[in-house]
């Protein structure tokens, strides 16, 4: 008898599950809300909220907006996009997570204290590029906050001039800790080195669990939506201890020559994966058995 496991430790983060409640909640009493930018990187689910009344816009057409509702995502914004609701008579609903609420207060009062001395300060941030946490984040600096992707990049950091290093709340623990041996090693005697872990320790403890659980069967499914940066780490995860994983956006997806030989099958997602969604994938798995 086959066996299909869906991982319990997998799914809607704190954050998003606070973001989806809300957007939940709001409609059920609103026949209009907006919501700036998907409210998570799952399209499946996007598609579920857009049926129940959400309209997903983007920063051109929220500038557009006078008098209505507007719920800002777990992500969270920059400064800019709280001052324009005010002109325009927007009222948001607010659904940034806790957690990088405090990374953007701690960033903006790094920012907002001069370096001892008058040296100059980079104030540097590992993440992704365009993600829409880190733009809030580095909106905090007014811009001037320095993304570095990988190790790579923290290599071309001036190593004479002081250095404030944070990270984006899902970024991996082990490459961080990486950026942070290499500018102890590097930076100037006559500069300072501070580092702050901000990784979100929900998101990063799932890294050892999917590992584990990606290990105990034959076969792995991994949900996840394609812009999911947190996903793109995890199913890297599942794939060190198990190279029969894949992933797969929806049950339409899986390939059923691959259940052939496969006694025991796991199923695991991203902080951006809905259970229902894992659960249609496991029902669809049984109904080939």
């Amino acid at each position: 008898m086959r066996k299909v496991e869906i991982d319990e430790s997998s799914g809607f983060c704190f954050g998003v599950t606070t973001a989806i409640r809300k957007a939940e909640e709001e409609l059920a009493k609103s026949e209009t809300l907006y919501c700036l930018g998907d409210i998570v990187h799952n399209g499946r689910e996007c598609e579920r909220l857009k049926h129940l009344g959400l309209n997903t816009i983007e920063h051109d057409e929220f500038a557009q907006l006078r008098n209505t509702k507007v719920l800002l995502r777990a992500h969270g914004e920059p400064p800019q996009t709280y001052q324009l609701a005010q002109q325009n008579n927007i009222e948001i609903i607010d659904a940034t997570c806790p957690v990088v609420l405090r990374l953007q207060k701690r960033i903006k009062q790094e920012f907002d204290t001069p370096s001892p001395e008058g040296r100059e300060k980079q104030i540097v941030i590992f993440g992704k590029n365009g993600h829409a946490e880190v733009l809030g984040l580095v909106g905090q600096t007014n811009g001037q906050a320095i993304v570095i992707e990988n190790l790579a990049e923290a290599e071309k950091l001036d190593f004479n001039k002081d250095i404030r290093l944070y990270s984006q709340t899902t970024k991996s623990l082990d490459e961080f800790r990486q950026i942070v041996a290499y500018i102890q090693e590097h930076i100037s005697p006559q500069a300072t080195f501070l580092y702050y872990d901000t990784i979100c320790r929900q998101v990063a403890n799932r890294m050892p669990d999917i590992r584990k659980f990606a290990a105990e069967h034959d076969l792995v499914f991994f949900v996840c939506g394609h812009k999911s940066s947190n996903g793109k780490i995890l199913f890297q995860e599942c794939l060190k201890v198990n190279p029969n994983s894949y992933q797969i956006d929806r049950p339409e997806e899986i390939d059923r020559t691959l259940l052939k030989d496969a006694q025991s099958i796991g199923i695991c997602g991203a902080t951006s994966t809905p259970k229902w969604l894992m659960e249609a994938c496991r029902d669809t798995i049984l109904s080939y058995s």
